[in-house]
């Protein structure tokens, strides 16, 4: 059974854009068990909404799916990578990830802003205070809800 996911990356960083351009991407540098554990749970073929973090507004800017599970995140093993866990080895990796694929760049950015303003969204793991995690899970049905926030066209405003 497909399940659904959020996995947050900073624009500046790795956007929506930059993975329409690569197609395919590991998401590495994850440094929280919690959100690892996540990733852990994930199976080919999951769906994924790309949220934006630290911009103003915050908000799902795209679609992934994941392409593959139990990749070991080398970042972990770069002494010059910000990611990088002096605890890890290549024989025990303490760190792995999924690959995920492009699926589309929504139409409508959709902010957090509209999220908590949206019926069916209360509940959603990203609005409550505190739960900052990189990698959550989240329902069908607000996977569906968002996707559909997403899909609409922005409207233009008419020519004077």
């Amino acid at each position: 059974m497909t399940k659904h996911w959020l996995m947050k990356s900073e624009p500046e960083t790795f956007g929506i854009d930059d993975l329409a351009r690569v197609k395919r991407e590991p998401w590495t540098g994850v440094r929280n068990f919690q959100a690892r554990n996540h990733m852990r749970a994930m199976s080919v073929g999951d769906e994924v909404l790309f949220h934006h973090s630290s911009v103003t507004p915050p908000g799902v800017a795209g679609l992934a799916r994941v392409v593959k599970t139990g990749v070991v995140d080398t970042t972990q093993f770069d002494p010059k990578s910000p990611y990088f866990d002096p605890t890890a080895s290549k024989d025990e990796p303490r760190w792995d990830c999924v690959e995920v694929e492009f699926v589309e760049k929504l139409p409508t950015y959709v902010s957090i802003d509209q999220m908590r303003e949206t019926p069916g969204l209360e509940a959603m793991m990203l609005l409550k205070r505190g739960m900052r995690l990189s990698v959550q899970p989240v329902t069908p049905a607000e996977y569906k809800i968002i996707v559909k926030l997403g899909r609409v066209k922005p409207r233009r405003a008419p020519k004077r």
